[in-house]
């Protein structure tokens, strides 16, 4: 258990959260930085190793249980009548503190005409002890969040699909009327809309065909009201309403082996102002196109230049490759990029996989470029269990 101030408690507490700092207005620095932020960032954490192994990319190409957090329309093509998966990473282990774990599990359905979906993520914090100035104990908390979703994912056509699904997430970072004052937990729902586009065709090459399967997809998740760590109406933050859209071409190149390339982009539909603003829901969502100030002087006073570069920079990518051997063994390796303004994180992730008949683990490492980033040596394990394909 760690002493700490009350101020310096709650900051921490409010960080480790998730993988991107977490505060009430965004971040503007002298170096120009404008750090976008939210309440409930947990819930862009990847969970899975899959897709944590591969830059965090899985819009196109997550045909599982995990599906649930990165496409959950992709569980339409399932050939299998059910299956599930269980993910835990032991979290921001590099700054010393070792009880922050985030646990994730996932099942679907195959009902023969649509899949039915659940997921439930559990964020532990650990436990925090705060004291005063002098030193003197003034109180504990164990802060942790969970989020609950239920899914349904629909073929509508073969080569098209779609799904919506309802989330109920809980964020206690410090209990109503404890020692962080007017804090208050939050409870409430949003929901996500998704769709996937895949198609087989072949390619020529050196005089043989190589079959290939495109896939692309959109996932637009979080759709949900701001909410308040506080019992104030006007200290409401928007949640991590996020845009991603990417694509995956995975090529058969014989028998035994088959090589995915994909790409994924990732947008926070949120005002570039932050997660704290005083715009209604629907203005923040579709201003977020076009509401960036390009760059600041010293004081922050927008100049008026480089507006549209801003709301490029604020577009992350993901780049990944999965390499599988008679789908038995899997090699996995991956790319993350974020803006140096918009939060710096840039990393590159490595995995491996191992499938025997139903059941299959697969585990991933994140090795960041900069020295001293709290996600140094993330890992992350998962196992998934599909049963027999449906009849």
């Amino acid at each position: 258990m760690r002493k700490l101030t009350l101020t310096v408690g709650l900051a921490l507490c409010l960080i480790f959260s998730a993988n991107t700092t977490f505060a009430q207005q965004t971040t503007a620095g002298q170096d120009g930085t404008r750090v976008i932020t939210t309440a409930v960032p947990f819930l862009l954490i990847a969970p899975d190793s899959r897709g944590g192994s591969m830059g965090e990319a899985g819009v196109a190409v997550s045909h599982d249980a995990n599906a649930m957090y990165w496409n959950p329309s992709a569980m339409a093509f399932l050939d299998n009548k059910m299956g599930f998966a269980m993910s835990y990473s032991p979290w921001l282990r590099s700054l010393g503190i070792p009880d922050i774990n985030l646990m994730y599990l996932s099942g679907y359905y195959n009902t023969g005409k649509g899949v039915i979906g659940s997921s439930l993520r559990y964020f532990s914090l650990g436990d925090i002890q705060y004291t005063s100035i002098d030193g003197t104990v003034i109180g504990n908390e164990k802060p942790s969040e969970f989020a609950f979703d239920m899914g349904y994912a629909l073929k509508v056509s073969d080569v098209l699909s779609a799904a919506i699904t309802l989330r109920y997430f809980s964020s206690r970072l410090s209990s109503a009327g404890g020692v962080t004052g007017d804090a208050k937990p939050v409870n409430s729902a949003c929901g996500d809309i998704a769709f996937m586009y895949k198609k087989d065709f072949k390619m020529r090459s050196q005089g043989q065909d190589i079959p290939v399967q495109f896939s692309s997809g959109v996932n637009i998740s979080n759709i949900g009201p701001k909410v308040s760590y506080t019992s104030a109406t006007a200290n409401q933050d928007f949640i991590p309403i996020n845009l991603r859209v990417g694509y995956a071409f995975k090529f058969m190149l014989d028998e035994y082996n088959s090589l995915t390339l994909t790409n994924d982009f990732n947008k926070l539909l949120v005002p570039s102002e932050g997660g704290r603003s005083d715009k209604p829901l629907l203005d923040g969502v579709f201003g977020s196109f076009t509401d960036a100030v390009g760059k600041t002087d010293e004081n922050g006073v927008p100049l008026g230049t480089g507006v549209f570069g801003e709301e490029i920079s604020e577009i992350n990518t993901s780049i990944g490759m999965e390499y599988w051997y008679r789908d038995l063994f899997a090699a996995r390796l991956g790319y993350f990029y974020e803006d140096p303004a918009k939060g710096d994180r840039k990393f590159i992730t490595i995995g491996a996989g191992i499938k025997y008949n139903v059941f299959g683990f697969d585990f991933s490492y994140l090795v960041p470029f900069r020295t001293g980033n709290p996600l140094q040596n993330t890992l992350r394990f998962s196992l998934n269990y599909n049963f027999q394909p449906y009849n």
